[in-house]
């Protein structure tokens, strides 16, 4: 696992020595960056069940202005502090450890606002339409923000509030990618 491109291209991430955490293929993080392009340069970034950090690190690399790591485990943001420190992108992280539903609403009570939010939680365990509750109770997102899923084939999210439209989704072997794009809230005044 590797940064693809940017300031810390070619740059070996530490991984997991379990297999609890699922690392994005750099395949299919290669694919998800050449979609969203130049749009990452100066964005503010969720990188929600952080993982490794490899998303928001890639996005990061590319130009990204902030990134917010989120993530329940110890072991995990073990791996993401490690890999930022590699990066030497600690003026640009913030990491937090807790439950990514909670810290939603969390941050989003403090005002903070992003551009992207990657989301590859653990499949089959019901995270997908969480996130989404969370995100349309607490709309994190930016108008035209999105909201990128990593999901297996067979998950569906069954729940898409109005405010939130699939714009785009990329199949990769039993991988599939969302783009979702957040339209702004209606319910805000």
């Amino acid at each position: 696992m590797r940064i693809i491109t940017g300031r810390a291209r070619g740059l070996q991430l530490t991984t997991p020595k379990n297999m609890d955490v699922r690392p994005t293929a750099d395949r299919v993080k290669e694919s998800l960056f050449n979609i969203i392009g130049s749009r990452i340069i100066g964005a503010s970034v969720l990188d929600l069940f952080a993982g490794t950090g490899n998303l928001g690190l890639e996005s990061w690399s590319r130009g990204a202005a902030d990134i917010t790591f989120i993530d329940e485990s110890r072991e995990s943001l073990r791996l993401v502090e490690s890999n930022i420190a590699k990066c030497r992108a600690q003026a640009d992280c913030t990491v937090i450890k807790g439950n990514a539903v909670n810290i939603i609403e969390k941050l989003y009570r403090q005002g903070r606002r992003f551009d992207f939010a990657f989301c590859d939680p653990p499949y089959n365990k019901g995270w997908l339409d969480r996130i989404v509750t969370a995100l349309q109770e607490a709309p994190l997102l930016r108008e035209g923000g999105y909201l990128i899923v990593e999901r297996a084939c067979h998950e569906i999210i069954t729940l898409l509030p109005p405010d939130y439209e699939l714009v785009r989704s990329e199949k990769y072997g039993e991988t599939l990618i969302d783009f979702i794009r957040f339209n702004g809230n209606s319910q805000q005044q």
